[in-house]
Order: structure tokens, then C-alpha cells, then sequence
């Protein structure tokens, strides 16, 4: 059991690679300091667990399908849509594979099977998954072009085109009504802009 649990100390100091790994994407809107792919995928999380609950899916299991979601990343970075028309795109259950290859089974076959129904995208707990993914690249564009970013414009429109839900499509025109802000001028007590 020491050889299988030696593969996931190896693997969660790999997982500790998305908190410096950037989202390239924002770079070409001029965002200088983007977010990194952990960043991205702990507010996917929150995300799918409240598209599922309002979808009627399994929140915990969104979330837990959005928390590994881009975890091959850790292996072949962030891909953007640019560089993936030049790139061979790697699949993410052949890297997932590679990463989970020594785990105790009862493990890798957990993870194995969770990026086999994210990518496969049929369950309705991978829909919301999914959902929340573009659902947070919509949110981080509003917040980047609240900073000035105004080419974060395009992510903003192109995300909010990709998302299939009620919900998400819902919280989208919610958050697109509300300022980046409101959250603490409400908690403050303030009358929102």
C-alpha cells in the first residue's frame, strides 16, 4: 500500500502545479496576471454544485466532476482555443490514465471514470459541470473587464454563447445585471450601483 500511496503524494504535488498554471486565453485579451487553472476550477466547483441543485442533478456530484475537470492540465497546460487549432489536442482520459497509473485502484478507477463522464457529456451532472466551466470564464470576463480589461468582452459573449442549461443561461443574465462590487456594498449595508 506504501507504493500506491507514494503515486498520490506524487500526484498532489502535481495537482499543486494548477495554482501557478495560468488560463492562457486572457493573456490575448491583455490580462496581465490571469487566474490560474486552480483558481478556475475552485469556482467551477462552486458553480456546478448550484447549477445541479437548480437543474435538479446531484450538486455534490457536479462539483466533484468540475473539481478534476481540467486536472490533465497539469501535464499539457492550458490550451487555449488558438493554440489548440495548431496543437494536437491530448486526451484528457489518456493523461488521466498516465497521472492515476500506481494508485490504489479503488482511486485511479474513481478518477478514470470521473473524467470518462465529464468529457463524455451526457450525464446531467456533467451538463451542469460543463455549464459551470463556461458559466466562470463569463464571471472572470466580467471581473477583468471591470478592471479595465475591455477585450475580456469577447469570453464574456463567446461563454455566455456556449452554455446549454436554464440555469446557467439564467445566472448569467444575472450576473451580466450585476456589478462585480454589489456583493460588498450589499454587505455593507450600501445601495447597490
Amino acid at each position: 500500500m506504501s507504493d500506491d500511496l507514494s503515486s498520490v503524494a506524487r500526484f498532489l504535488f502535481e495537482a499543486g502545479t494548477l495554482k501557478h498554471t495560468k488560463r492562457t486565453g486572457w493573456w490575448m485579451a491583455g490580462v496581465r496576471d490571469p487566474e490560474s487553472v486552480a483558481e478556475h476550477s475552485w469556482r467551477t466547483s462552486l458553480l456546478a454544485s448550484i447549477i445541479a441543485r437548480l437543474e435538479g442533478a446531484d450538486p455534490a456530484r457536479a462539483a466533484f466532476l468540475a473539481t478534476w475537470h481540467d486536472v490533465a492540465e497539469t501535464r499539457t497546460g492550458d490550451v487555449n482555443y488558438v493554440g489548440k487549432k495548431y496543437a494536437t489536442s491530448a486526451d484528457p482520459q489518456a493523461v488521466t490514465a498516465d497521472q492515476v497509473a500506481g494508485m490504489p485502484e479503488i482511486l485511479a478507477s474513481t478518477v478514470r471514470d470521473l473524467i470518462a463522464e465529464y468529457e463524455g457529456k451526457e450525464s446531467p451532472e456533467a451538463i451542469c459541470a460543463r455549464d459551470a466551466d463556461k458559466l466562470e470564464c463569463l464571471i472572470q470576463g466580467v471581473e477583468y473587464l471591470a478592471q479595465g480589461y475591455a477585450n475580456a468582452q469577447r469570453w464574456v459573449d463567446n461563454s455566455y454563447g456556449r452554455l446549454t442549461t436554464k440555469t446557467a443561461k439564467d445566472l448569467a443574465d444575472a450576473v451580466l445585471a450585476t456589478d462585480s462590487l454589489d456583493w460588498l456594498r450589499h454587505a455593507l449595508g450600501e445601495k447597490p450601483s
